[in-house]
């Protein structure tokens, strides 16, 4: 009997320390428990577990001391699975996307002839008069085998809608074709030019257009295109986020935004309606800029979902459509060194602006003599606002091509290279025959920038390229297209348009394009979240998985940090968390 007692009181003391100990918990939101967490603070730390509160990660650590601390109604078991910080893609068009989403898809389009084909289906649900619209087109694509890659022209569009304008982006944006519809309806409502400064439009030889227009020439047409309503960019810009919420993306910094986006943007952000964060940088002219101008900076220091700090500015156009700035002419065309399609004392006298009001400036800079121009107007505006200008984290979108001389003055004038991983790995086809052997050594050159001590925010540049991050990251960290091409200089020989001079180096080839300039698994992943989010001013509230910091974060299918290099663009999303919400579940 006495043994029974001594049974009985043990149990109820043990219930009693279990029931005190249960009441010391801290309750919270929700918790994540036996996940593989690469949390990528200062120390890139591990952990198991986190506890989060509201919008707030409260604590970091294992599972057990986890539980121990915390209890929640919602508990999320991540089985082993991994864990990273919100994805940040900081260079995008989030409208490009949802109308990409929308309109006519010529990404991976093989021939003009694929295309045409798709536009003659499109006509089939059109009336005559309504305009047909698509993106993703790119040259350099098409004619296996072929080194030559002329633009296509109106002709073929001719044929198959000659009742239907036609506008058709190219893949970078920086050019558009279009049938004779179009320009017929552009040369009603206005002259069409012989000369365009910073723009070309493409004629034959009788000096007829051809249907290219590229750079600041595409104003010929596209200020004859109808806009589309606001319902029709709200659709848009849903489509955009529920694409990005899919693919781990909880921030985009988005690119040149106009009073429309703004507003738009803003009622999403007020009625609590935004899915993901947005960074928006206000597109270089326009209504926008000038309110702006005159209101300062929009910080949404409550929620951190909208923020309109910075102003992006245009200098050159794309190496693809040999519109990017060069110091010395193209190697495959000598009498062509490129487009300025802002002249330098605008982009200085811009860049004083924005600093004098508070506001970042991002240059967009493709060429080396893009890049050049952009450094030296930074250096001339922070000369004269110089306090403004170290506070401002001033930025060149893309830096895709920087001179040898040119490289040290990143760091040393503290200025961000944004760049975009997939611009490598989609460009080193043809990207030789372009700059020759020895400028493309200063083409995506990563390891030569962070070498010097720089950080890297990257982006897609979506719609240009697709939005997946992880196709960025494995780019980044492999320097070959997704089936594993180069493995060897023989496979640039072979597949690669080059220069006359050839390969000078076959070594630079063995894994990978100009492979020394790869970044490793941590430094990719480190610049699409803390990179991303110090790019923005947000290195203290998002970008890791630390305590105080955003709740956002992304569970992937496998461990993107250890698996195979073709494994990485086989990895799905699990899951994706905005603020402490799930915003998105694989089903």
């Amino acid at each position: 009997m006495k043994n029974i007692l001594l049974i009985l009181l043990a149990l109820i003391i043990a219930a009693s320390t279990f029931m005190t100990i249960a009441s010391r918990k801290r309750i919270v939101d929700l918790l994540i428990v036996n996940a593989n967490v690469y949390t990528v603070d200062a120390s890139n730390s591990r952990a198991e577990a986190f506890a989060i509160r509201g919008s707030r990660i409260v604590a970091v650590g294992t599972t057990q001391d986890i539980q121990n601390q915390y209890t929640s109604q919602n508990v999320i078991d991540a089985q082993g699975k991994t864990i990273v910080p919100g994805l940040i893609d900081a260079h995008a068009h989030v409208m490009g996307l949802g109308q990409s989403l929308s309109e006519l898809n010529l990404y991976g389009t093989e021939s003009s002839q694929q295309i045409a084909e798709m536009v003659a289906e499109k006509v089939k649900d059109m009336k005559p008069g309504e305009w047909i619209r698509g993106r993703g087109w790119d040259q350099n694509d098409w004619g296996k085998g072929t080194r030559q890659k002329p633009f296509p022209s109106s002709v073929m569009l001719d044929k198959v809608a000659p009742n239907n304008p036609v506008i058709l982006n190219r893949i970078d944006g920086h050019a558009i074709w279009v049938n004779s519809a179009a320009m017929q309806i552009a040369k009603k409502s206005t002259d069409m030019p012989m000369v365009i400064e910073g723009g070309q439009i493409v004629r034959d030889r009788l000096g007829n257009p051809t249907g290219i227009f590229i750079d600041n020439a595409e104003s010929v047409i596209r200020n004859i295109v109808p806009e589309y309503s606001t319902e029709e960019l709200k659709i848009h810009y849903n489509l955009a986020f529920s694409e990005c919420l899919k693919l781990g993306i909880t921030s985009v910094h988005d690119m040149g935004i106009d009073k429309k986006d703004y507003a738009l943007y803003r009622e999403l952000a007020d009625r609590q309606q935004l899915p993901m964060r947005i960074y928006a940088l206000i597109g270089g002219s326009g209504e926008l800029l000038s309110d702006m101008l005159k209101t300062g900076p929009y910080i949404d220091k409550l929620n951190s979902m909208f923020t309109i700090r910075s102003i992006k500015l245009y200098l050159d156009g794309a190496l693809g459509s040999r519109g990017a700035a060069l110091i010395e002419p193209y190697s495959d065309e000598p009498e062509h060194r490129g487009l300025i399609t802002t002249s330098p004392d605008s982009i200085r006298l811009m860049s004083e602006q924005g600093l004098e009001k508070g506001f970042q400036i991002a240059i967009h800079a493709i060429g080396d003599r893009g890049n050049r121009i952009a450094l030296n107007e930074f250096e001339k505006a922070a000369q004269r606002y110089p306090e403004q200008a170290k506070r401002a984290r001033l930025r060149i979108e893309h830096a895709q091509v920087i001179a040898p001389d040119d490289i040290q003055r990143f760091k040393k004038l503290h200025i961000i290279p944004s760049m975009q991983p997939t611009h490598a790995t989609s460009d080193m086809y043809w990207a030789q025959a372009r700059l020759g052997p020895d400028r493309v050594r200063g083409a995506y050159a990563w390891r030569s920038l962070l070498d010097d001590g720089n950080i890297i925010p990257s982006g897609s540049d979506f719609p240009v390229e697709l939005p997946n991050p992880l196709h960025g990251f494995y780019a980044a960290v492999t320097r070959q297209d997704k089936v594993g091409i180069p493995r060897s200089a023989a496979d640039v020989a072979e597949q690669f348009q080059l220069s006359a001079d050839g390969i000078k180096d076959s070594l630079l080839f063995n894994g990978g394009w100009y492979i020394d300039q790869r970044m490793t698994r941590e430094e990719a992943l480190r610049s699409f979240t803390m990179w991303g989010a110090y790019a923005e001013f947000m290195e203290q509230e998002k970008g890791s998985i630390e305590a105080g910091k955003l709740a956002d974060f992304v569970m992937l299918a496998k461990d993107i940090m250890i698996v195979s290099p073709k494994e990485i663009l086989t990895t799905e999303v699990e899951m994706t968390v905005v603020g402490g919400i799930v915003r998105y579940r694989k089903q």
